[in-house]
């Protein structure tokens, strides 16, 4: 009876140290299997793949620019030069002619109310638009000019001359009544000039005669309309 007891205890050991042997066995592949998991991280060396999305991002950001072609629209502003196609009239090329006695004019015996033209005389059309200012020449002498206290008549347009075309201003005075040196209505003496002196806006100043004798008139003052391309009365 004690052998087998001492059998037993023998192989109770054998039975322990198996069960141990294999406990320890079993943790072996768990270790094993935790280094297994790590491969399982994608290599760094796969993450260049995403560069190339981006590149091709860029490329579209490069065809956006292209857009930018558009800026040649800005030629159109070649459109505004027609704008300085006709320019206005310089002093060489209108010539100012002389005056004569409206139809239509003040009841008295001094001028009353002249016509006047400008012509163009350059190969090239030019533009006018204004009232002209107006000058008695003392003696007849440009450089001895009264100016008269000028009131403007109606509005002002642009008037396009063509190379040889006119446009017309009228000149309406307060006229000299009575006979002889007549007189004026305002007690102040009549003036006479033999030429005035017009000036033409942009266009400089011109001296013009009467057709018939002098310009006979009161109170210096004078009455104009703006350039137009219809003759007054």
């Amino acid at each position: 009876m004690q052998y087998t007891a001492g059998v037993c205890r023998i192989a109770a050991a054998l039975v322990t140290a198996a069960a141990v042997t294999a406990l320890t066995a079993g943790c072996t592949p768990t270790g094993d299997d935790g280094a297994t998991a790590k491969p399982s991280t994608p290599p760094a060396g796969s993450e260049p793949a995403k560069p190339t999305p981006t590149g091709g991002s860029s490329s579209t950001g490069g065809g956006t620019g292209g857009t930018g072609g558009t800026g040649s629209t800005g030629g159109t502003g070649g459109t505004g030069g027609t704008g300085g196609g006709t320019k206005a009239c310089k002093i060489d090329q209108i010539k100012a002619s002389d005056a004569h006695q409206a139809d239509d004019r003040p009841p008295g015996t001094g001028t009353g109310a002249a016509i006047v033209s400008v012509t163009n005389t350059s190969k090239a059309p030019c533009t006018l638009n204004g009232f002209p200012t107006v000058a008695g020449a003392g003696n007849g002498s440009p450089g001895k000019n009264l100016p008269l206290a000028v009131t403007q008549s109606g509005s002002a347009s642009t008037v396009t001359l063509a190379p040889g075309a006119r446009a017309w201003t009228k000149l309406t005075f307060v006229n000299v009544q009575g006979e002889a040196d007549g007189y004026c209505v305002s007690g102040a003496t009549p003036a006479s000039f033999p030429t005035l002196v017009l000036g033409v806006p942009g266009a400089g100043s011109h001296q013009i005669a009467m057709d018939d004798g002098v310009f006979a008139e009161c109170d210096n003052k004078v009455t104009v309309t703006a350039f137009s391309s219809t003759k007054p009365s």
